[in-house]
């Protein structure tokens, strides 16, 4: 059994607000693009100077077509007759010969008429002698002088790479040093009125939370229509809701709709590892926002700067104390801040600073709920406006079948519809594409490879055989909309209900009748196989908590009383919990335990009972799901009436 009444009754996603802004891109620091530049340049500098060096060796005038001798095999040359002339240059010596040499290179034949040799470390004073009476022409030149490439490759180039290096060096100190002197600025960045600028009519449902942030922008627009009647604009505004129900889109809405400026930072902007930080860069955003006055300044994740100040075990932290401390002050402090307001986004309003919300400061509080089901079916027909659906495809039943989604879950599901669409090549979205994204994002991806015994699978289906058939019986209890015993995610197999309409108030008969079919499942196990197995951990997890919440928190219990001995419901990690005097007495908390004990118990004992009046039904619909798998309501209420 999935859901849980009471509350929302589903599972926070925690995929952000509705629509995220991807605009507040960081870009590159020009000052290392500069440097990867520099370092570049130097080493493309070295790499062609080596090139030229090489070629001019290997692949210079001559190179190719000129044998080394060695010192013995010249003296025979010369003796032979063979040389003709010779050019002495240092310890170098080139000549030229008479009869060409014949030279084999990789299976090629050249002729061979220049050749290289050198000169030993010994005085050998009889070759001016030998080169005389051979009749040898004797050139002499002076040493040769260093290459202008030799001089670049070996001094300047060096000098070059040294010389850059410290100053890619310097240069980098000079960033840190100026980024230090930055450090204090805001990070807040200023929204640029686009084309497609949000509006509230982007937003759908939020009726209430867009008619309170109309008024900013009005106020904006005509201030003196206000301040002729000595009204004042709240200076502080404070969307409060679950995560993904449309906190930043609406801000981006008044950022669209009011024509001022619209400064935008998170929470985490103003922290830094040094103490004081904070505090600089909330007067710099104040500063700047003061002096574009009238403007706005949207804070999301308040939180995050916000909490209670000297909350928990470990006492408070410096840097964001005193970045609440001047946050506060420069909200409702000394002096006046006139003409700039001050939004901010939250879904922790409960570890919030008391200060931080009286009234002056954020005084108006806006609370931004899971949208109702004809709120979640406007916001379906925005996200659909850019994907083709079928004409067959209707959004109402959509609406209908996703009870606590926020806008961020439903344009996920959307999504997720369309990548389905586009996986099987169609050019459409149906509406079994709309149901197996809902049921994706519900209970997960298909446990594909899962291998189950057939007496597993009879087990399974008698179990979901139990929610179903305690469901559709008993009088208060929704309607169910699909049973199936096809793994999903952690799940082996679900039942789903879907209500009628909205409920905000739930009846004890109703919660009792919800007991029942949460245990609907151990129950058929019990009487059918008589045993029972671990399939039923989520739903005795689920109806252990819809019972102590009803003996504790709602008053249900003839023995507990009407009222709450629970106390507070305090968060665990702000530390005052585990502080806390407890407000009840032993002898209190085992009747608790008694009364929830006793509520489940009456509850597998009613649905046992159900079962065995409706065997015959319950068989038929077990032999159905291990046929189909996965079966709808209608079916169920067919078995019944046969």
């Amino acid at each position: 059994m999935k859901g849980f009444p009471g509350g929302n009754g589903e599972d926070e996603k925690s995929g952000g607000d509705q629509g995220r802004d991807d605009s507040q891109g960081q870009g590159r620091n020009p000052m290392q693009a500069q440097q990867r530049g520099c370092a570049r340049f130097i080493f493309w500098l070295f790499f062609l100077s080596l090139a030229f060096f090489a070629a001019e060796q290997f692949f210079g005038p001559g190179a190719g077509d000129r044998a080394e001798f060695s010192y013995t095999r010249f003296r025979q040359e010369i003796t032979g007759g063979n040389v003709v002339s010779v050019t002495v240059q240092g310890e170098e010596i080139r000549g030229t010969l008479q009869a060409p040499l014949i030279r084999v290179t990789d299976g090629d034949t050249t002729q061979v008429t220049e050749f290289i040799t050198y000169l030993p470390s010994f005085p050998d004073d009889e070759l001016l002698d030998l080169l005389e009476a051979n009749n040898v022409e004797i050139t002499t030149r002076p040493e040769p002088d260093t290459s202008w490439l030799q001089i670049v490759i070996f001094g300047v180039l060096p000098l070059l790479i040294i010389g850059g290096f410290f100053l890619m060096y310097f240069r980098g100190m000079s960033g840190q040093a100026q980024s230090l002197f930055r450090v204090g600025q805001s990070k807040a960045k200023l929204y640029e009125e686009r084309e497609e600028a949000t509006t509230f009519d982007d937003v759908a449902g939020a009726k209430g939370a867009k008619q309170e942030l109309g008024e900013v922008v009005q106020f904006l627009e005509r201030p003196d229509a206000f301040q002729a009647l000595g009204a004042e604009i709240p200076k502080g505004v404070l969307l409060v809701g679950p995560p993904g129900t449309g906190k930043t889109l609406l801000a981006r809405a008044v950022a669209g709709e009011a024509d001022v400026p619209f400064f935008i930072i998170t929470g985490s902007d103003f922290m830094e590892m040094f103490v004081g930080v904070g505090a600089k860069r909330v007067r710099d955003l104040f500063e700047k926002a003061k002096k574009a006055a009238p403007s706005i300044i949207f804070i999301d994740e308040l939180d995050s700067i916000g909490r209670q100040r000297g909350a928990g075990l470990g006492g408070g932290h410096d840097e964001r104390e005193q970045t609440l401390n001047q946050l506060l002050s420069e909200l409702d402090g000394f002096e006046p801040n006139e003409n700039v307001i001050v939004m901010a986004a939250t879904n922790r309003p409960d570890i919030l600073d008391p200060a931080l919300l009286r009234p002056g400061r954020f005084d108006r509080r806006i609370t931004v709920n899971l949208p109702s089901l004809k709120e979640r079916e406007e916001i379906l027909r925005i996200h659909a406006k850019d994907k083709p659906l079928h004409p067959d495809v209707d959004l109402e039943p959509v609406a209908q079948g996703t009870p606590g989604f926020s806008g961020a879950d439903l344009e996920n599901l959307l999504n997720e519809a369309a990548l389905r669409a586009a996986r099987n090549e169609r050019e459409q979205v149906t509406t079994k594409d709309l149901e197996e994204a809902r049921d994706r994002i519900m209970m997960g991806l298909k446990r594909e490879g899962l291998v189950l015994t057939d007496e597993e699978t009879r087990l399974l289906a008698y179990h979901e055989a139990g929610h179903a058939l305690v469901a559709s019986v008993l009088p208060n209890t929704d309607p169910i909309h699909k049973v199936t015993i096809v793994p999903r995610g952690r799940s082996m197999g679900s039942t789903h209900q879907l209500p009628d309409e909205e409920r905000y108030l739930y009846r004890r008969e109703y919660l009792l009748d919800r007991l029942a079919v949460t245990l609907g499942g151990r129950a058929a196990e019990s009487l059918v196989f008589d045993t029972a197995t671990s399939g039923a951990e989520d739903d005795l997890k689920q109806a252990t908590q819809l019972a102590r919440r009803m003996v504790l928190q709602w008053g249900m219990s003839e023995e507990v009383g009407p009222f709450s001995p629970a106390g507070r419901d305090e968060e665990v990690f702000l530390g005052e919990e585990l502080t806390r005097r407890q407000e009840f007495s032993e002898d209190t908390a085992r009747e608790v335990d008694r009364e929830v004990k006793g509520l489940l118990t009456e509850a597998q004992d009613r649905a046992r009972s159900t079962l065995e009046e409706n065997r015959e039904a319950l068989d038929q619909v077990a032999d159905l799901l291990l046929e189909k798998e996965e079966i709808v309501g209608e079916e169920v209420a067919e078995l019944l009436e046969g």
